[in-house]
């Protein structure tokens, strides 16, 4: 073939040639388009009970359940958020909530990480088994011992105080789980170098594996705080008397006393609500790199 013969290498493309690309590019796009268009929806479904919440807290009586819904409240009522105080017990019942809410958070991630650190890295017989027993109570439902539970804790004289949840909730197994899954993916070098510079397994354990584990405790720091504000059943059967109330338990007391004063019972959700969702903004960082990262083999 002589050099008239060869086919210019700066021919122009066909037209199927330059659009084929630009199809194989428009199909990704259109994807992560409609997926986003779903996920705003999503969004939008789950905020938007919150956001009458809210508004509705700012209304007076009569313009809570008006129909249409009226979005934008006429007179703004900034009072309620002074009447709820002074019409219930609200600063008792917030602070028994953030006093069991914090002890029992501080408690299971304690006792959590301590017991993973054993599981994950110390080799005793029957270790396995004993996990797997341990992980498998969070397949046994409380209402199934709680009756034997409240009856040893009424024989301990511990009914009817903060003390009986915060021993119920000391211990938990989705923490063990969940630090012994995050603790495997840190390399075991590391331990046995600390080993080797003198360091005890309580030593390892408080210097070197909770450092390096703050997405996990934060992860599990933001689930116990949530699941134990928002408990109902548990101070419902052990606080029997009003000054040991949670916010739950009194907002129920709340509404029966004030079944019409829909713009106070909406203030006081809003005000139970408040502290969770800022709190999970604060650590909603820490929370998603521990869920992604659990589990993950070092």
């Amino acid at each position: 073939m002589t050099a008239l013969d060869t086919p210019p290498t700066d021919a122009p493309a066909s037209p199927a040639q330059v659009l084929r690309p630009e199809k194989r590019k428009a199909g990704p796009v259109v994807g992560k388009a409609v997926g986003y268009v779903v996920m705003a929806i999503a969004a939008v479904g789950l905020l938007l009970p919150f956001v009458w919440m809210i508004i509705s807290s700012l209304k007076t009586n009569n313009q809570v359940f008006t129909v249409p819904v009226q979005w934008l409240p006429d007179p703004v009522v900034w009072q309620n958020y002074l009447d709820i105080w002074t019409r219930s017990d609200m600063t008792t019942w917030l602070g028994n909530t953030l006093l069991l809410s914090v002890g029992v958070t501080f408690l299971q991630v304690f006792t959590g990480s301590f017991a993973a650190y054993g599981f994950a890295r110390m080799r005793f017989p029957g270790r396995d088994v004993l996990f797997l027993v341990y992980i498998g109570t969070i397949a046994v439902p409380w209402q199934s011992y709680m009756i034997p539970q409240f009856v040893m804790l009424s024989d301990f004289g511990l009914a009817n105080t903060l003390w009986s949840i915060l021993l119920l909730q000391a211990f938990g197994a989705f923490g063990v789980f969940l630090m012994k899954q995050y603790f495997e993916s840190i390399p075991e070098s590391l331990n046995e170098a600390a080993r080797i510079d003198g360091l005890s397994e309580w030593g390892i354990w408080r210097r070197i594996m909770l450092p390096l584990s703050v997405p996990a405790i934060a992860s599990l720091t933001l689930l116990t705080f949530v699941n134990t504000w928002n408990d109902y059943l548990g101070p419902l059967i052990y606080l029997r008397s009003p000054e040991l109330w949670t916010v739950q338990l009194g907002l129920k007391t709340f509404i029966s006393q004030y079944n019409a004063e829909y713009a106070l019972i909406m203030t006081g959700s809003v005000l139970s609500v408040l502290p969770i969702a800022v709190i999970f903004l604060l650590g909603q960082r820490y929370f998603v790199e521990g869920i992604a990262t659990t589990g993950v083999k070092g």
